[in-house]
């Protein structure tokens, strides 16, 4: 009894004694507090963090930090503007003919066989610390001749005793192109780039060949093959020759497809036993950016740490109008990156996630469906604010209009939708009016969407603002602000079209319209009805045939459906990464591309393969509206909308600025990990007293049943009587 006294009362005290200030709820080591971290998390574990494989976002917010292509975005301007990263320069094309003459840059593009791009990369950037690099003192490789046994004990990168580094050459530039052609890698971009990279098929071909040659897991020795169509000029200098005009190409160089990888790492990984043990560079990066992987166990934690070998960086001085007066422009010219460590922990449930947030464990997050009533509220003028929980915590919102547009299809080649007769276009143009975008962005998405008036979002050349950017044919401009045509017009339109309350002027039937789409999910029911609802408006009968993804892929191609929802993210900044999915000769019925609708208007496909070899301007921008009207009046999608992001960030997290096309946001950014500390222990001070209460009410209860035991006690001992 007195033992189970004794302890009630050292709990006590050890509880009281815990109510220091410091936090109980931390998932983070006492070490790491006060120090230079940002923490974020990860929901979904990366598969592939090898540049030549990597085509995800959630890969690329890890390997965007680690390699450094030749070129990179802004991280303040808009439109998105290219600059150098790996190169000193942006390059610009020389044109060439068939014969290997020079043509000026004005030269018409038909005239055009093959553009060079000269890349000169900066002197002096090294590589991270890594065991491939490490060599002896006569300069020979340590870890690049392993015998049986020497990987025992060895599990992952930072087992090996030894690191090295090495000055970043134009080869190894090279080197990654050539990997894009590996048998073994599967590039995703390998067909695209075949198109275009003079010389890479072949290499291909002669790749297959040579690896089919090796026995069973021998070492490819990309080294002994040439790519014709990329050369290392000098020890600072390369070459890549693209056939043909393709402006384009440059934005592919700020991609970690072309990203230097040293030969050295390709014949370190491709050692017997490093497979087994999972030590590839698929696993354990090797770059030149501004940090290194230094773990990787995506079941809990992914951190990257700050590359010392990182220099020369530094951030930038200017950017759009308001970005100073926002204080994004203080730490102009100072070195990067500003955080020594990021540790991105495994959260597979938004709500964990979200609390960590709230508590201050997490610097930044997103707002899911579950948690936007919580954070964001809205104005009587509908604009977005925080919500007074959020203001009072000093809680930061961030909202920016991502580079993706979704879309309500026809399928062109619909002998009731399709067509280019006044019939159906004003079929689909009275469909377009009737379905509400701004109802559908309110209901589905909390607002988070601004409605599509064309296919370029905002912050893509191209785009326009205002009065000059509505679609004339679904809106009005009223009040200063487009105004959606009435339900009315459309039924107008409807009549005109042959079909009054949404039957067949000639046979009477009532007009039957079939919307193939994948969703099968929680919520999918209601947007469908929705959906319906719409058509309703108009008389017209929607019937919506859900069907699994691999299913709606196969109809889509073969043309066997009249509508169909589907979105497009951009893989660069450009119009035409856009417009080419409205390009006849991208159909995806008749060649397998983009072109879902498989629209063909003859005059916006003579103006799309001029525009798609200009550069941005002001000729380039007439004749992007020109193409635009043209599509807007066909009306081969029902302009849905361009999504929102939204984000949150505290206090205490400097220099954050949305980037769509930018992966390499971390170095900028900036952290007061003293303010983090005060304001995590002022949110997570430890609530001891109902514990306290709950043992001392224990205590109590136990003292009469100890009283109890000490009485019966004395009642039942007998005095001890000696012997006579």
């Amino acid at each position: 009894m007195m033992r189970s006294f004794r302890f009630c009362l050292l709990l006590c005290l050890a509880l009281l004694g815990g109510c220091d200030g410091s936090t109980w709820n931390n998932p983070y080591p006492a070490s790491q507090a006060g120090t230079n971290i940002l923490y974020s998390a990860f929901t979904e574990r990366p598969k592939h963090l090898d540049p030549v494989q990597s085509y995800s976002s959630n890969e690329y917010e890890l390997i965007a930090n680690i390699y450094q292509p030749p070129l990179q975005y802004h991280y303040f301007k808009r439109p998105y503007e290219l600059i150098p990263f790996g190169a000193t320069e942006v390059p610009r094309p020389a044109f060439f003919d068939a014969a290997g003459r020079r043509l000026p840059d004005t030269a018409d593009a038909k005239d055009i066989a093959y553009s060079e791009y000269t890349i000169r990369i900066r002197q002096g950037i090294l590589y991270q610390p890594h065991p491939a690099l490490a060599a002896d003192d006569k300069g020979s490789f340590l870890y690049h001749h392993l015998k049986p046994g020497d990987l025992d004990g060895i599990n992952a990168i930072g087992d090996f005793k030894r690191q090295g580094t090495r000055e970043l050459v134009a080869a190894d530039y090279v080197h990654q192109v050539k990997r894009l052609a590996h048998p073994r890698l599967h590039s995703p971009i390998l067909a695209l780039m075949s198109e275009y990279i003079i010389g890479l098929e072949e290499l291909a071909g002669a790749l297959s060949k040579a690896d089919k040659a090796l026995p069973a897991g021998g070492f490819l020795d990309l080294t002994r093959f040439g790519l014709g169509g990329g050369q290392a000029l000098d020890r600072y200098t390369y070459r890549i020759k693209v056939r043909g005009k393709y402006p384009q190409f440059v934005y592919w160089l700020a991609m970690p497809f072309f990203a230097p990888i040293p030969p050295e790492a390709d014949r370190f990984y491709a050692q017997p036993g490093m497979v087994e043990k999972n030590i590839t560079l698929d696993w354990f990066p090797i770059g030149t950016g501004p940090y290194m992987l230094t773990v990787n166990n995506p079941n809990r934690q992914m951190v990257l740490n700050r590359n010392p070998n990182y220099r020369e960086e530094v951030y930038p001085s200017e950017g759009e109008p308001g970005d100073a007066a926002a204080g994004l422009l203080k730490d102009a010219g100072k070195p990067l990156p500003f955080i020594d460590k990021v540790v991105f922990s495994l959260e597979k449930e938004q709500i964990p996630y979200w609390n960590k947030f709230l508590q201050g464990y997490y610097d930044a997050s997103g707002i899911s469906s579950d948690t936007f009533d919580q954070a964001v509220q809205f104005t009587g003028q509908g604009d977005v604010t925080l919500s007074d929980e959020m203001r009072e915590r000093g809680i930061r919102l961030q909202t920016s209009v991502a580079t993706r547009v979704f879309y309500l299809g026809f399928n062109m080649l619909d002998p009731v939708v399709g067509g280019y007769t006044e019939r159906a276009r004003k079929l689909r143009q009275a469909i377009s009016i009737a379905i509400d975008q701004e109802e559908f962005i309110s209901i589905f998405q909390n607002g988070r969407g601004i409605p599509a008036q064309g296919p370029i979002p905002p912050g893509i050349f191209g785009y326009r603002e205002g009065k000059d950017g509505i679609n004339p044919y679904v809106y009005d401009w009223v009040d200063g602000a487009p105004r959606r045509k009435s339900v009315g017009y459309a039924r107008k339109l409807l009549v005109e079209a042959g079909y009054p309350n949404g039957r067949d002027a000639k046979t009477g039937e009532p007009l039957l319209l079939n919307l193939d789409t994948t969703a099968a999910g929680v919520g999918s029911k209601s947007t469908i009805d929705w959906y319906t609802k719409q058509f309703e408006k108009l008389e017209l009968q929607l019937v919506v045939r859900a069907t699994d993804y691999n299913r709606f892929q196969d109809k889509v191609r073969k043309g066997n459906v009249q509508l169909y929802f589907l979105g497009w993210n951009a893989d660069y900044p450009d119009p035409e990464n856009f417009l080419f999915l409205l390009h006849g000769a991208q159909s995806k019925v008749k060649t397998s591309g983009e072109n879902a609708s498989n629209y063909a208007n003859p005059e916006f496909d003579r103006l799309f393969e001029r525009m798609k070899h200009m550069y941005n301007g002001p000729e380039r921008q007439a004749l992007i509206d020109r193409m635009i009207e043209i599509a807007r009046r066909d009306a081969p999608w029902v302009w849905s909308m361009f999504p929102k992001d939204y984000t949150l960030h505290h206090a205490w997290v400097y220099n954050r600025k949305p980037n769509q096309m930018a992966n390499n946001g971390l170095k900028y950014q900036r952290i007061d990990p003293r303010a983090r500390e005060q304001m995590r222990r002022a949110w997570n001070q430890p609530v001891a007293w109902p514990a306290v209460l709950i043992l001392a009410a224990l205590m109590l209860s136990i003292v009469p049943a100890i009283l109890t035991f000490r009485r019966r006690e004395r009642a039942t001992a007998r005095p001890v009587t000696g012997a006579a």
